[in-house]
């Protein structure tokens, strides 16, 4: 292994500098200078190996690399490595653009900056130059396969990360992990990226990556010795970078990269001729035999190989298969172009997003009303631009809650991407969110038990929309009060699909490194393991169900000189017997048999194992249908003040309906062990 260790000089500064943080210093100093912070993140031209003259054999030859390796066509995965010239005149030149860049705007990347360093460094016969998107090398010396950690730059995010010794712990661990990664990678490519979120729900983005030239061991040692430089440049920050010319990291708190451009795969495959309209032919030589197998569709391709029958049909299922997914894809993309609104459009709508017509702020950006030329009353989400919610999160919402149609979800009318504009357009849903209303003491009178229960079971109807009915098997994943909107008639929608996620309809559960939504809502398989299903949504209901009934946000009720979340406090009085403690008390008892019930659904979705919670369709008929028997629930999930699973005292009630007089409801004995199936009766028929 090949180590090398160079002096440099920054561009604008007169003094060469040893050591990465003498030139760390410098090179922000120079930073200051307009000319040299235009476009580049930072330049090295080194006259270690000495200068060429002007129009010289050198220069010739750097001239004609520079030109060759931007314009060259064939290399689609974005790393390119080349020389030209004899001798002491021979150039060799490393271009290398982010993993994520497809390979028009990498070459166009790579053009613009073989045309600066040759402005910003005229002479030297050895320079880098460093952009967002890619970094480009020449030497007169061999660079290819050579293992360099200097010079290398810095940069940090200014703001200081929240709870920093575990910030610093998540991102270790990320680093490390996307290392092994990005080392595993083949000769085209070592680049890695991925996310992962602390315990108080801090995001964190990262991305590794190493010249493809590099071996295994090599690329591990390079990017071992950047991640351990970051306690140097930016300890306890949200974001930053140490930029090498061998490899490279970088984190941030929201997603800065897009989706891994595809590359070839790495066996040339056979080479086919095609015409415009006719049909497959597959023509396979074997033991002289011609054998021709014939795919009906709009091309012709003919492929003469030497290989079995069976490959050639299953190239011909292949390539229906890949028209079809393309066609599916063409789809989506007229769907969403049909849909998408101009900027200036919804910019006069909103009065220029003007305060006045804000409704409300959320962790992914605010949300406006407007009011479109034709008189339509919309709300418009602008995602905010450093958030965590970027091109993914924005394209599920857009590609999802368009296929969905149904009364308890909202409406997506259109979208807007302009620049990093990225708007979203929903129907007016006028009385705002259910938390408005449900945690506020004046405006939860609006709600008498009427509109909760209606509430309740809309939410349930939506969620088995998204569970069973719709063709496609969505995940919400962040329901909560907040995202469940009110209509005129106080009808529930479910709102914001940024976090949801599509299953596959015989799918029973997906895995996932990236852990989303609202502490308290959350599954414990899925807040402690990243196993997330339909059961997770139903997890989420069950608080929300707690919520509406007494009115108490499940974060904390006063308990005399303590504090206890809601899950606790519902659990608590049920097992003691005094259910009608968790009611909000503004509710009046003309009711109490479908309040009693709801807090007994809702502790059966808060059920700590998977397989004791319930599935939706299941729930709407206990919504719907009091004659149905109920499980006795065991203690929830998280519950603070018991680990024991089953309880020898524990009383099940019912409330007779046929006693309107009595106030209280009846107890009686329910001794029932971990392991029994029974139920018991709780409501009258």
């Amino acid at each position: 292994m090949i180590i090398r260790k160079a002096s440099v000089k920054i561009v604008g500064c007169s003094d060469y500098v040893m050591g990465a943080v003498s030139c760390m210093l410098l090179f922000f100093l120079c930073c200051l200078i307009p000319e040299a912070s235009a476009q580049y993140l930072f330049l090295n031209c080194d006259n270690n190996n000495g200068n060429y003259t002007a129009n010289g054999t050198y220069s010739t030859n750097l001239n004609t690399l520079l030109s060759t390796l931007s314009s060259n066509t064939e290399i689609n995965y974005g790393f390119y490595n080349f020389s030209h010239g004899q001798n002491a005149d021979r150039v060799n030149a490393i271009g290398l653009c982010r993993g994520d860049v497809e390979k028009n705007p990498c070459r166009s990347c790579l053009k613009d900056a073989g045309g600066n360093i040759t402005e910003l460094c005229p002479n030297q016969k050895q320079a880098a130059i460093y952009y967002d998107n890619c970094m480009l090398r020449y030497s007169n010396d061999s660079i290819f396969g050579v293992l360099d950690i200097s010079p290398h730059f810095y940069m940090s995010n200014s703001n200081n990360a929240t709870g920093a010794a575990e910030f610093n712990q998540v991102l270790q661990n990320l680093l490390r992990e996307l290392k092994d990664k990005a080392a595993s990678g083949d000769s085209r490519r070592k680049y890695a990226t991925d996310n992962d979120t602390t315990t108080n729900f801090q995001a964190i983005y990262g991305l590794v990556q190493c010249t493809p030239d590099l071996t295994q061991t090599e690329c591990n040692d390079c990017l071992d010795e950047a991640i351990s430089r970051i306690p140097t440049c930016c300890n306890d920050k949200r974001g930053g970078r140490v930029v090498g010319p061998s490899c490279n990291i970088r984190y941030e708190d929201y997603r800065f990269y897009e989706q891994t451009t595809i590359i070839d795969p790495e066996t040339t495959p056979p080479t086919i001729n095609t015409s415009t309209e006719g049909t497959y032919h597959y023509i396979l030589l074997l033991n002289s035999l011609i054998i021709t197998v014939e795919c009906h569709n709009t091309t012709t391709i003919v492929i003469a190989v030497v290989v079995p029958t069976v490959v050639v049909i299953s190239l011909c299922l292949f390539i229906f298969k890949k028209e079809e997914s393309e066609e599916e894809d063409e789809d989506e993309i007229k769907i969403a172009d049909s849909l998408q609104f101009n900027f200036d459009t919804i910019r006069v709508a909103t009065e220029d997003f003007s305060d006045s017509n804000k409704l409300g702020q959320g962790g992914f950006g605010a949300v406006y009303r407007g009011k479109l030329s034709n008189g339509q009353i919309i709300a418009v989400k602008r995602l905010s631009r450093d958030s965590g919610q970027g091109d993914v999160e924005f394209k599920n919402e857009v590609l999802l809650v368009v296929k969905l149609q149904h009364r308890n979800l909202v409406r997506l009318l259109g979208f807007c991407l302009e620049g990093r504009e990225r708007l979203l357009v929903y129907e007016f849903v006028p009385n705002k969110s259910l938390d408005y209303f449900i945690f506020d003491p004046a405006m939860k009178a609006q709600l008498d038990w009427e509109k909760r229960y209606k509430i309740i079971r809309g939410i349930a109807r939506g969620l088995l929309y998204l569970h069973e009915d719709s063709q496609l098997r969505i995940i919400h994943r962040d329901l909560k009060a907040s995202n469940i909107l009110l209509d005129e008639e106080m009808n529930p929608k479910i709102a914001d699909f940024g976090m949801a996620r599509l299953v596959l309809l015989d799918q029973t559960q997906a895995n996932t490194s990236r852990i989303v939504g609202t502490y308290g809502y959350m599954a414990p398989e899925y807040a402690m393991h990243g196993q997330f299903s339909a059961k997770s949504d139903v997890f989420s209901f069950g608080v929300l169900i707690l919520e509406i009934v007494s009115g108490q946000k499940n974060s904390g009720i006063n308990n005399g000189e303590n504090m206890e979340d809601l899950l606790s406090f519902a659990w608590r009085n049920w097992k003691e017997g005094k259910p009608l403690n968790i009611v909000d008390p503004s509710l009046n008892n003309n009711s109490r048999n479908e309040m009693l019930r709801c807090i007994h659904i809702g502790l059966l979705c808060v059920q700590e194992n998977l397989v004791d919670k319930t599935n939706m369709a299941t729930i709407i008929l206990m919504l719907n249908r009091h004659s149905l028997s109920l499980h006795i629930p065991t203690e929830p999930a998280f519950y603070m003040n018991s680990r024991t699973r089953s309880f020898p005292g524990m009383q099940s009630w019912e409330y007779n309906s046929r006693e309107m007089g009595s106030s209280e409801p009846i107890l009686k004995s329910a001794q029932e062990s971990e392991n029994e199936a029974s139920i018991t009766e709780l409501y009258p028929r």
